[in-house]
């Protein structure tokens, strides 16, 4: 009998063209390309295969004195859209 694995993980390049933050996290990240990873679960019960994102990273490559040092941070698609927007100077989110 043939296993299904229940997660996958995809990798995509995000390129800011501006520096930018991030939602949780106080420093300001400079502009580059990032590398993002999503993490996806398969959604069980279904008569067809669907999967739903169970965690969305940021990969961070140290400079400087933490040259070397690589970190993930956990942020959501809407974080990502965000940094995004506000990178671009087009952001779409209205300030209060």
């Amino acid at each position: 009998m043939r296993s299904r694995m229940n997660t996958r993980s995809s990798r995509l390049t995000v390129t800011f063209s501006h520096p930018f933050v991030l939602a949780g996290y106080a420093d300001e990240l400079p502009a580059g390309a990032y590398e993002v990873i999503v993490e996806e679960e398969l959604i069980q019960g279904l008569s067809f295969v669907a999967y739903r994102t169970a965690a969305t990273y940021l990969l961070v490559h140290g400079k400087g004195c933490r040259a070397g040092r690589t970190e993930l941070r956990l942020i959501t698609q809407n974080d990502l859209e965000t940094a995004q927007s506000r990178a671009s100077g087009f952001d779409t989110k209205q300030k209060p």
